[in-house]
C-alpha cells in the first residue's frame, strides 16, 4: 500500500489527477489532494508541519546504528517496528508446538507480520522470541474497529493560565515539552474510508506505540489456534496459550534499555523522560507529568495517577489542619484539669478502683492512669471536634473538585463518549468462548453471545455464598480476636499487678489495657494480612465464574467484592474499640460477659481516660503496618526477583543483550494490576475519614505515604515491570462510588466516636450542668460511681485480696446512684442527660455536616465551563469538517471520473453539465 501523503506540498490538484487509472481507482491520492485542498487556508501553525516534522519513533533515530545492534525496538531490516513480543521455550510438546503453529499462521491471515529470534541467540540458549509488526493496513482497520480517535486540526482553544501565579508554582513545574510531549488537537473517532480528513503527515508515527500494542493485543485475544476445519470455541486467545504453557510470555517492548537509565546516560526516549521527571524520588515536590504517563502507558494507568495525584495534594490542607489541631492539645496539655487530678495524689491516689477481671485483677489506683490520661488528651480535646467537621467538608471538596479535573482529563485525553464504546467494544475474550448461546441486539440488530438467566443466577448465588462464607470467617477471627483480649487481659494484669511499683520498671509506662491493646492489635494485622492473601485469589476466581461480559464488568465486580471483604477485614477492629469496647460492661454486682456467665470471659472496659486512646493505637498499629507492608512489598520484592532474573544479562556486552530479553525478565504488570493499587488507596481513605476523629495526624500520615507512593509506582512502572497493554478508562470506575459510600459512612462513624467514645460530651455536660464554679474541678469524683466491695460477688474478688477494714468502697466507671440510696446502683439522671446530649450531638452534627456537602456538591458544577465550551467547539468543527470532505470528495471523484472517461463528457447537455457542478 502506499504512503498516503507521499506527495509533496506544492504538487497541485491537476498534477494528482494525471496519475495513472490505478492510482485513481486506489482512492488515497484523491483524499491526498483533499487533505491539501482542505487545509489550503491554513498556516503552518495548525499543527499539520508539526506533526510531520515531530520527533520519530522513539529508536527510529538510531536505526542505521542498530542494523547490528539487537538492543533495538525494530525487525532486523530495521523499519518495521516491534509492536508485540511472544515468547516460548521448545521443549519438544507435539500439541503446543501444534498450537504455535496454528495460531501464528491466524496471525499472519489477519495481516500480521512475524519475526522469529531463534533460541541460539538468547542469553539462556533454550527461549525463542516471536516479533510482532501490525502494518498499516491492519492499524487502519481494527483503528476503526475500536473507534480509536484521530487527530483532524489542531486546537485554537488556549488553555487558561494564572499568569501572576506563576512564580509560585514554578518550582513545581516540569519543561514544557515534558508537561505537552504533543500539540493538542481535535480528534474524531478514525475511519479508514476518510483517511483524509485526518492529519496523516507520516503513517509510522501517527498511531503511537500504546494505540499499535493495543491494537496487537485485541488481535491476540481473539485469534483461535485451532485449524481451519475444526471449530473447537475453547481455543481462542492468547490469555489460553499463555496459561496452558505454549507461550511463556506475552508484552510490548519498552523504547529504552534498562541500564542506559541506570547508568544515567543519554536516553532520548519517553521512558527515559518518564524515569527522569517522574521516577526518582526527588522529583517528590514536582507535579506529574500526566499527559506523557498517557501517550507511554495508555489512559487506564494516566487517570490512576491522575488521580492518586489528586488525592496526595488534597491531602495536603487536611494534614495541615490535623497537625494544627495536635498541636492545640499539645499547647492545652497543661490545662487538663481531669489529668491533673487522676495524677494527683491526694485526689487521683485516694480513689480505689474495682477489678477490671475476675480473680488475676487486683483494686488499683486511679492515679496508675496517669499517664494514658495525660495521652488521650492530645487526641481527646476540643479541637477534635472541629477537626471531625472539616473532614466531613473536605472529603466532599476532594470528591467534588476531583470530578471537575476528571471531566478535564476525560476531555484532553478523548474519553468523552467513551463510556457507550466500551460496553460495545471491549467484549471479554472470555465471555465470548464460554457463551455459546446467541441472541439478536434490539440496538444493533446483529447476533450477539449471552448468559441465560439460569445459568447467570446460579452463578451470582453461588459466588454470594462464597463471599458471604469468607465475611463471616473474617468476623469469627475477629470474635477470636477479642476473646484473646479478654483472656490475656488478665494474664497481664497478674504480671503488672501495680503498675506504679519500683520493680515493675514497665509498668511506668505500660498498663495491662495498653498492654492487650498493643498485642491483640498486632495478632489482628496479622490474620488480616494472612485472610488477604487467600481471599484475593478466591474473589478473582468466582468474578471469573460469573463470566461478566465486559471488562468493566469484571473489574466493577471484583472492585465490590474486594472491598467489601477488604472494608470487614481491615476496619472490624476499629469498629469494635470505638462503638462496643467498655458499652456494655455491666457493673461490679452484674457484669456482663461474652457468651454468657460460663465462659469467664468478661467484657472489657474502657480505661478511666476513655477508650479513644485505645482506638488510636488500634488504628495506629493496622494503617502504619500497612502502608510499610505495602511499600516493601511494592519496592523490595520486584527489585529483588528482578535483580536475581537478569544478574546475568546486565554484565553481557549491549549489543548482544537484546531489547526483548531485557524486558522478558522483568515482572508482568497484569490486566488486573491496577486493581490492587486503587484498593490500598480507598483503604487508606476509609483510614483517614471514617476514625480521623481519634486520631488526626492520620492525614499527615497518609500524606508521607502516598508521596513515597507516587515515587515507587512511578520507579517501578519504569523499572522493574514490562511495558503494560496499553488501556483506556474514562474514569477511576466503581472505586468514585464507593469512595462517595465512605464519605458518607464518615460523617456517621465521626459522630458517633466524639459522642461515644471520646469523653468530650460528659465533660461539657459536667461544666455546664453539674460543675457547682464552672470548671472541670471534681469531674473525675462526679464520673464514678460507688460500690460496696462487701457486695461483690466471691468470683469476681481478686485471689489474693486481704479485707481492709479502712476501706469499704470501690469506684467504677458510670453514672448509677451509690449503695444504701433507695434506687441503689441504677442510672442516674445524669446519665440520662449526657445520653440525650449525645444524641442531640449527633444529630447536629450529622445534619450540619450533611448540609454543607449537599450545598458544596450543588454549588461546584462537576464540568468546568471551559470544558463544555470545548466539547462543543470540537463537535461543531467534526461536522464542518466531516460537511467539506464530503463536499470536495464528490468533486474530486468527479474530475477524475472526467479525466479517467472523457466521452461521459460530451454525453452531457450544458444544462446538463450545470445541474451537475451545483450539485457538487
Amino acid at each position: 500500500m502506499r504512503r498516503l501523503t507521499g506527495k509533496a506540498k506544492e504538487e497541485t490538484l491537476i498534477e494528482l489527477q494525471s496519475t495513472s487509472d490505478s492510482q485513481i481507482a486506489d482512492g488515497p491520492a484523491v483524499l491526498t489532494a483533499f487533505r491539501i485542498n482542505l487545509h489550503s487556508d491554513e498556516s503552518s501553525g495548525n499543527g499539520v508541519s508539526s506533526l510531520s516534522e515531530g520527533a520519530p519513533l522513539p529508536g527510529h533515530s538510531e536505526t542505521e546504528s542498530l542494523q547490528s545492534n539487537r538492543d533495538t525496538v525494530f525487525f532486523r531490516d530495521g523499519v518495521r517496528r516491534i509492536d508485540f513480543v511472544l515468547s516460548y521455550v521448545d521443549d519438544k510438546d507435539e500439541r503446543k508446538q501444534e498450537r504455535r503453529k496454528e495460531f501464528e499462521a491466524n496471525l499472519e491471515k489477519e495481516g500480521l507480520e512475524l519475526e522469529t529470534e531463534n533460541k541460539a541467540d538468547s542469553k539462556d540458549q533454550k527461549t525463542y522470541f516471536l516479533k510482532i509488526h501490525a502494518p498499516w493496513e491492519v492499524l487502519t482497520k481494527y483503528a476503526a474497529v475500536l473507534k480509536i480517535k484521530a487527530p483532524f486540526k489542531e486546537s485554537d482553544i488556549q488553555h487558561g493560565q494564572d499568569a501572576h501565579l506563576d512564580w509560585v508554582s514554578y518550582p513545581f513545574r516540569l519543561p514544557d515539552h515534558i508537561m505537552h510531549p504533543k500539540p493538542d488537537y481535535f480528534t474524531y473517532p478514525f475511519n479508514k474510508n476518510k483517511v483524509g480528513f485526518f492529519l496523516i503527515n507520516d503513517k509510522e508515527t501517527f498511531f503511537p506505540p500504546s494505540t499499535r500494542n493495543r491494537i496487537v493485543f485485541y488481535i491476540l485475544a481473539r485469534a483461535p489456534y485451532y485449524s481451519e476445519g475444526r471449530k473447537d470455541r475453547e481455543k481462542t486467545g492468547i490469555k489460553r496459550l499463555l496459561s496452558n504453557g505454549t507461550y511463556t510470555a506475552a508484552f510490548p517492548l519498552h523504547d529504552c534499555r534498562l541500564w542506559k537509565i541506570a547508568r544515567n546516560a543519554k536516553c532520548e526516549s519517553e521512558r527515559f523522560n518518564l524515569y527522569k521527571h517522574w521516577a526518582r524520588f526527588l522529583c517528590f515536590y514536582k507535579e506529574q507529568p500526566l499527559n506523557l504517563i498517557k501517550k507511554y502507558y495508555g489512559e487506564k494507568i494516566g487517570i490512576y495517577f491522575a488521580w492518586l495525584g489528586f488525592y496526595t495534594e488534597m491531602l495536603f490542607f487536611a494534614a495541615v489542619m490535623g497537625v494544627i489541631c495536635f498541636t492545640y492539645g499539645v499547647l492545652s496539655y497543661g490545662d487538663n484539669k481531669s489529668s491533673e487530678e487522676i495524677c494527683d495524689a491526694e485526689i487521683g491516689g485516694s480513689i480505689l478502683m474495682c477489678p477490671l477481671c475476675d480473680k488475676k485483677c487486683p483494686f488499683w489506683k486511679l492515679n496508675s492512669t496517669c499517664l494514658s490520661s495525660w495521652q488521650s488528651h492530645l487526641f481527646d480535646n476540643e479541637g477534635t471536634v472541629f477537626f471531625a467537621i472539616f473532614m466531613g467538608i473536605w472529603v466532599t471538596l476532594f470528591l467534588e473538585f476531583w470530578k471537575r479535573r476528571q471531566a478535564r482529563l476525560e476531555y484532553e485525553w478523548d474519553l468523552v463518549d467513551f463510556e457507550e464504546e466500551q460496553q460495545q467494544l471491549q467484549i471479554r475474550p472470555e465471555f465470548e468462548i464460554k457463551c455459546t448461546n446467541r441472541r439478536q441486539n434490539k440496538i444493533t440488530q446483529e447476533m450477539e453471545p449471552y448468559l441465560p438467566v439460569t445459568s447467570k443466577c446460579a452463578r451470582f448465588c453461588l459466588s454470594g455464598a462464597t463471599v458471604i462464607f469468607w465475611v463471616s470467617l473474617i468476623v469469627a477471627c475477629i470474635i477470636g480476636v477479642i476473646a484473646y483480649r479478654l483472656a490475656v487481659y488478665a494474664a497481664f494484669a497478674s504480671i503488672i499487678k501495680d503498675p506504679m511499683r519500683k520493680i515493675q520498671l514497665v509498668g511506668r509506662f505500660i498498663t495491662p489495657q495498653l498492654a492487650t491493646s498493643v498485642t491483640a492489635s498486632c495478632i489482628n494485622f496479622v490474620i488480616i494480612m494472612i485472610l488477604n492473601f487467600f481471599y484475593e485469589r478466591v474473589a478473582i476466581w468466582i468474578t471469573d465464574m460469573e463470566i461478566p461480559k465486559t471488562h468493566l464488568e469484571y473489574e466493577n465486580r471484583l472492585t465490590i467484592k474486594m472491598f467489601l471483604f477488604q472494608f470487614v477485614n481491615y476496619y472490624s477492629s476499629c469498629f469494635y474499640v470505638a462503638f462496643f469496647k467498655g458499652k456494655f460492661v455491666g457493673y461490679p454486682g452484674k457484669y456482663s460477659y461474652m457468651f454468657g456467665n460460663m465462659t469467664q470471659l468478661r467484657n472489657e472496659e474502657c480505661d478511666p481516660g476513655g477508650c479513644l486512646i485505645e482506638l488510636t493505637t488500634q488504628l495506629v498499629i493496622v494503617m502504619a503496618g500497612k502502608q510499610l507492608w505495602g511499600n516493601i512489598q511494592e519496592a523490595l520484592l520486584p527489585l529483588m526477583r528482578n535483580w536475581w532474573s537478569s544478574r546475568k544479562g546486565r554484565h553481557s556486552s549491549e549489543n548482544h543483550y537484546s531489547r526483548w530479553e531485557q524486558d522478558y525478565v522483568l515482572l508482568n504488570f497484569s490486566q488486573i494490576g491496577l486493581f490492587y493499587e486503587y484498593l490500598e488507596m480507598v483503604i487508606q481513605f476509609g483510614f483517614i475519614t471514617l476514625f480521623v476523629a481519634s486520631f488526626p495526624l492520620a492525614p499527615l500520615l497518609a500524606l508521607f505515604n502516598n508521596i513515597v507512593e507516587i515515587r515507587v509506582d512511578a520507579w517501578k512502572f519504569t523499572t522493574q515491570f514490562r511495558r503494560p497493554v496499553a488501556s483506556k478508562a474514562r474514569n477511576i470506575g466503581a472505586w468514585q462510588e464507593i469512595l462517595n459510600a465512605v464519605a458518607i459512612l464518615s460523617v456517621v462513624t465521626n459522630a458517633f466516636i466524639m459522642a461515644f467514645t471520646s469523653d468530650m460530651i460528659p465533660r461539657m455536660v459536667y461544666l455546664y450542668a453539674y460543675s457547682k464554679d464552672a470548671s472541670m474541678s471534681g469531674y473525675i469524683n462526679n464520673s464514678l460511681s460507688v460500690y460496696n466491695i462487701s457486695q461483690i460477688h466471691p468470683d469476681n474478688m481478686p485471689e489474693d485480696y486481704l479485707h481492709d477494714n479502712s476501706t469499704f468502697t470501690c469506684r467504677y466507671r458510670d453514672y448509677r446512684y451509690p449503695p444504701g440510696h433507695e434506687r441503689q446502683y441504677n442510672h442516674t439522671m445524669q446519665f440520662w442527660h449526657i445520653l440525650a446530649a449525645k444524641m442531640a450531638f449527633i444529630i447536629t452534627m450529622e445534619h450540619v455536616v450533611f448540609v454543607v456537602k449537599f450545598f458544596v456538591a450543588w454549588l461546584i458544577p462537576d464540568v468546568p465551563s471551559d470544558v463544555k465550551a470545548r466539547i462543543k467547539r470540537e463537535r461543531y468543527l467534526i461536522q464542518e469538517y466531516l460537511r467539506k470532505y464530503d463536499v470536495e470528495s464528490v468533486k474530486l471523484q468527479l474530475s477524475a471520473s472526467f479525466i479517467t472517461e472523457p466521452q461521459s463528457e460530451t454525453s452531457l447537455t450544458p444544462g446538463e453539465y450545470e445541474m451537475v457542478s451545483e450539485c457538487s
